[in-house]
């Protein structure tokens, strides 16, 4: 085991002992995922106001320490990331804050030319966004790998712990872009140069948005077919559930193999990438323009401006298998690492650091 690992679990052990001689408490009352609120109105300062085993909330709704994200379309959407430069995931993932392609709702604003690529997808029963990205820009290492964000967590606070998310585009709003939905379920895994984001709307929401599958990424939880340089928002079939998939026409379930024993370097099967159509493309600068007036002295979004070979309503149709899901990694010490599909993107890690010490100490 690293010295760097060996030493953090000390302390987490040590604080960990420590609370829990001091009789604090690992679970709140209300799981941060049965707690409801209108937007906008209805939104506390911080929705979780707990002092239990991970500490406090990290930040306040409105303020530039702002913890409540939306996915709403292809040019208004959030990702969680780091309050502070060169942070790791592993080590902030319970602290992330909501950085969006849209001034105005208190959050932090993604600078020009950060992302790199985004694919929009709406389907019948979730909404998500995957894309490639400039990390750096939005506080991230350059080679941070990663990691997973959700509304559970160990101790059902969420990573980050009381983050909301708010969506206009599931079915109740009736296109009304005013009109508000709280997403129960979503998850976001960000790292390697890329991410993906869905909120999962219906009976199955839980299903389609797993929070279990943390060390495989984007590739086996949204598969995809997002190109780097393009922008472009479609209508899709719904993917397989995370973690299912039919093997010699039985319906199997992957297991993920704990954390102990290693790198995931192979896996049974290869994620489906699910159909699209009426796909239409627009350029990076006419799409986060309301971001660029947000830094004035960098211009307008760059990016490849992706070509819109048909004009608008353009559509395409893509479906097919993930070719290939392989391991990033350099030694035992890198504690995150990814599965990338080689024709989408794939951002995904092991479970962060903290994450999976205070699961091992608390829930052994």
């Amino acid at each position: 085991m690293p010295r760097f690992i060996r030493s953090s679990l000390a302390v987490t052990v040590a604080t960990a002992a420590t609370v829990l001689a001091q009789g604090v408490s690992t679970f709140p009352a209300t799981p941060l995922a049965s707690k409801h609120y209108s937007y906008p109105t209805g939104v506390p300062y911080q929705a979780d106001t707990d002092n239990l085993l991970r500490g406090t909330q990290f930040g306040y709704n409105q303020t530039p320490l702002c913890q409540t994200s939306f996915l709403n379309h292809l040019d208004d959407f959030c990702l969680w990331a780091p309050s502070k430069p060169d942070s790791m995931i592993a080590d902030t993932e319970g602290e992330e804050v909501a950085w969006c392609t849209k001034p105005g709702r208190g959050t932090r604003v993604i600078p020009p030319g950060a992302l790199q690529g985004v694919q929009y997808m709406r389907t019948p029963d979730y909404v998500q966004v995957v894309g490639f990205i400039d990390q750096t820009k939005i506080n991230m290492k350059a080679d941070d790998y990663g990691g997973e964000l959700d509304p559970h967590g160990a101790d059902l606070r969420g990573n980050p712990l009381g983050g909301l998310v708010y969506t206009n585009a599931f079915n109740a709003s009736n296109g009304d872009n005013n009109t508000w939905s709280q997403a129960i379920e979503w998850h976001n895994f960000m790292g390697g140069g890329a991410f993906c984001f869905k909120v999962c709307d219906g009976p199955n929401a839980a299903d389609f948005c797993q929070h279990i599958y943390d060390r495989i990424g984007c590739a086996y939880n949204a598969p995809n077919a997002a190109q780097n340089g393009t922008f472009e928002m479609c209508l899709g079939d719904n993917q397989d559930y995370p973690g299912v998939y039919t093997s010699n026409g039985q319906v199997m379930t992957y297991t993920q193999p704990a954390e102990s024993l290693g790198a995931i370097t192979t896996m049974p099967y290869q994620p489906k990438v699910p159909a699209s159509s009426s796909c239409t493309t627009f350029s990076s600068a006419e799409l986060y323009a309301a971001a660029a007036t947000a830094f004035p002295s960098s211009g307008s979004a760059s990016g490849s401006a992706a070509k819109n070979t048909g004009g608008a309503g353009t559509t395409a149709t893509r479906s097919g298998v993930a070719t290939d899901a392989s391991t990033t990694a350099n030694s035992g010490a890198r504690v995150a690492r990814s599965m990338v599909s080689e024709n989408g993107a794939g951002a995904g890690a092991v479970i962060g650091l903290m994450g999976m010490l205070f699961a091992g100490v608390i829930l052994a």
